[in-house]
C-alpha cells in the first residue's frame, strides 16, 4: 500500500484534486489487474518510464505509485543518471518495498540511462546475484559492438518459483534500416547468450524491457523467440504505447520447470497493457493542468497546445509507455506433493 499520509505535502487544491484521482485510479486497477495473493501469484510488469529523473510533479509521482504498487516486481527502464526521481517514488511505496539499479550508461546511444527493478520483499526475495551482461569477444554485436544499454540481471524467488530476471532497453535510434537491424542483433545476441545460459544451468530465465518492437509480425520479434523465449499470446495481444498501435515492450519466458509446474495458462491467467491515460492526465484534462506549462507554449495555437500536453507533457509526467504485465503461478505444493506420492510408489 503507498504511503497516502504523505499527500499532506500538497498543497490543498492539488491535494484534493489527487486523492479524488487516486480513488479514480484505484478503481480502474481494481477493474483491469488481478488481486495481489499471499502465495498463490506473482504479478509481474516491466515499464519505460519516460526520462525518469527528477522532472515530475509530486502528484505525478502518487498515480505512478499507486500502479506499481498493484505489482509485486516491476523493471523500469529509462531511470535517469540523476536518482532523485526514483528515491521519492520508493519512499512514497510502503516499506516492504525494495529496489535494485544499475549505474548510468555513457554515450549517446546509451543516454546516460538506468534500469531498475523495484520488488515487494513481503512477496518477493533477492536470490543473492546481481549484474549486468557484458559480452565476450566472440559475441560482440556486429564484431565489435555491446549493448547500446547493458542488460541487468538479477535472481529472485517467489513462492516455489526460483528464476533470474533480466531487463532492457534495446538500442532504438531512428526508423532507418540499418537501425532498425542493429536492434534485431541485439535482440537476437540476447536471447542467444541467455538461452544458453539457461540450458547450461537449467535455470528458468524471464526477459523482459523495451525491445522497441513495432508489431508482433516484425523481425525483431521473430528474434525474441528464436532461440527458445516465448511470448504468451497474452501479452501479444496488447500494446504498450500510450497510443495504443505499437508493440515496443514484451516479456519472454525461457523456463526450466518440472512439467506439472505450470508458471503460465492462456486459458486461467490474464496478461495486459495497463492504460493509466483513461483515469489520470486524461485528454479532458488540459484545462486542468494548462497553467503548469504555460510558458511552454506561448503564442501556439489551441491545437498546438493540445498537442503540446497530449503527446509532450503528460508523457514526462507519466510516460509514453504504459505499464505491460503478467500473472504467474507460483505455487506448486500440490504438484510436489502428488510428485512425492508418486515416488513413495
Amino acid at each position: 500500500m503507498p504511503n497516502y499520509h504523505l499527500l499532506k505535502n500538497l498543497n490543498k487544491e492539488e491535494r484534493l484534486r489527487t486523492t479524488d484521482n487516486l480513488l479514480k485510479l484505484r478503481s480502474r486497477l481494481d477493474r483491469d489487474i488481478p488481486q495481489k495473493t499471499a502465495e498463490d501469484t506473482l504479478l509481474l510488469a516491466t515499464w519505460n518510464i519516460r526520462e525518469f529523473g527528477d522532472n515530475r510533479r509530486r502528484e505525478s509521482l502518487h498515480y505512478l505509485v499507486e500502479i506499481i504498487s498493484r505489482f509485486d516486481l516491476i523493471a523500469v527502464q529509462e531511470v535517469s543518471a540523476n536518482l532523485k526521481g526514483l528515491q521519492d517514488l520508493v519512499s512514497l511505496l510502503s516499506l516492504n518495498w525494495d529496489y535494485f539499479v544499475t549505474d548510468s550508461t555513457d554515450g549517446s546511444a546509451g543516454g546516460g540511462e538506468r534500469m531498475a527493478f523495484l520488488y515487494d520483499r513481503s512477496k518477493v526475495s533477492f536470490q543473492k546475484m546481481a549484474g549486468e551482461i557484458v559480452l565476450p569477444k566472440d559475441k560482440l554485436i556486429d564484431g565489435q559492438l555491446q549493448f547500446a544499454r547493458t542488460p541487468y540481471c538479477v535472481a529472485f524467488q517467489a513462492g516455489w518459483f526460483k528464476f533470474i530476471l533480466t531487463t532492457m532497453h534495446i538500442y532504438y535510434g531512428s526508423t532507418s534500416s540499418a537501425d532498425k537491424k542493429k536492434r534485431e542483433k541485439e535482440i537476437d545476441t540476447i536471447t542467444s547468450v541467455l538461452s544458453k545460459r539457461a540450458k547450461k544451468e537449467d535455470t528458468s530465465y524471464i526477459l523482459l524491457g523495451d525491445f522497441n518492437i513495432p508489431n508482433v509480425n516484425d523481425d525483431t520479434m521473430q528474434a525474441l523467440e528464436k532461440y527458445g523465449f516465448s511470448v504468451p499470446q497474452a501479452i501479444k495481444e496488447h500494446p504498450s504505447d500510450l497510443g495504443n498501435t505499437s508493440h515496443y515492450d514484451q516479456i519472454a519466458f525461457n523456463l526450466k520447470l518440472d512439467d506439472k509446474m505450470t508458471v503460465f495458462s492462456e486459458k486461467s491467467q490474464k496478461a495486459g497493457a495497463f492504460n493509466f491515460a483513461e483515469t489520470v492526465y486524461t485528454a479532458n484534462d488540459l484545462e486542468t493542468y494548462k497553467s503548469y506549462f504555460l510558458d511552454k507554449v506561448n503564442g501556439k495555437t489551441d491545437k498546438e497546445i493540445e498537442k503540446y500536453y497530449l503527446s509532450t507533457w503528460r508523457t514526462f509526467q507519466m510516460s509514453d509507455h504504459l505499464p505491460l504485465w503478467v500473472e504467474l503461478k507460483i505455487d506448486f505444493s500440490n504438484q510436489y506433493l502428488e510428485k512425492v506420492k508418486k515416488e513413495i510408489g
